[in-house]
């Protein structure tokens, strides 16, 4: 049991999601534990990084809708981008970023599921 998306192959553990995000957040400079719903109380309107909704987002159900996702997958792409080709979570993340611009050039929502 994990997390899935609509339009992409990507799967993670809800662990293993929790763990990506905080992974992606310190390559944007950015510590999810210091921000609020992640143990600390930095209101998430104070982020302007393009990478926010995913970041800010339920980790178990939802969705993204085609335009976060149009400019979600180029910012998630960059942030990943010198992380090992082998890396797990490098790898689901190309596969999130494709399905992303799947659905916003289908004019679709991602779900989280």
């Amino acid at each position: 049991m994990g997390l899935n998306f609509s339009h992409a192959e990507a799967s993670w553990s809800y662990s293993g999601f929790d763990e990506f995000r905080h992974r992606l957040a310190l390559e944007a400079g950015i510590d999810l534990y210091m921000m609020d719903g992640f143990g600390g109380d930095i209101p998430f309107d104070s982020v302007e990084d393009p990478i926010k909704p995913l970041l800010d987002h339920s980790d178990c159900d939802g969705e993204l809708t085609p335009e976060e996702c149009s400019t979600i997958a180029p910012r998630l792409r960059e942030l990943v981008s010198n992380w090992f080709d082998d890396d797990y979570d490098k790898t689901n993340a190309s596969r999130l970023a494709y399905g992303m611009e799947l659905a916003a050039s289908n004019k679709e929502n991602l779900r989280f599921s």
